[in-house]
């Protein structure tokens, strides 16, 4: 794996462990001004403000245990940017609302890097399946 490479996986990995420490200035600083993050059921959102608030709603807390982190490197082709696409997966703990917790809900984060930032960020999750199944929708 080449540095810039290893650079795209550190950056996710950054991204994340800020965002679970709820750092949102570090969380920041990963991500491309131009940002499009997509959470299941919600629409695109820009700013980790959005993100913040959206999830306010559903759940005190969320933390992540990785089984695996892959990458792929998109070389660029005509005028489109070459990108590094970052692929992880595992599974989330979640605090409901309530108190409660569940855990070993399977989840994909697919993050898309230009020139070391995160321009993209989609997420699947079984998280409303876990919702419905523990009673907090």
């Amino acid at each position: 794996m080449s540095d810039a490479e290893n650079r795209s996986v550190a950056q996710v990995r950054a991204f994340l462990s800020a965002m679970e420490a709820r750092d949102l200035a570090s969380a920041q600083r990963c991500l491309a001004a131009s940002v499009v993050m997509q959470f299941p059921g919600a629409l695109p959102m820009q700013q980790l403000s959005q993100v913040v608030k959206w999830a306010q709603t559903r759940y005190r807390r969320v933390s992540k245990t990785l089984d695996a982190i892959d990458l792929c490197h998109h070389p660029s082709h005509d005028t489109s940017p070459t990108f590094d696409v970052v692929v992880c997966h595992g599974e989330l703990a979640v605090e409901w609302l309530d108190g409660s917790a569940t855990t070993g809900v399977r989840f994909i984060d697919r993050f898309e890097l230009t020139d070391g930032l995160i321009t993209r960020q989609d997420v699947w999750n079984d998280l409303a399946l876990a919702a419905r199944t523990n009673n907090h929708c």
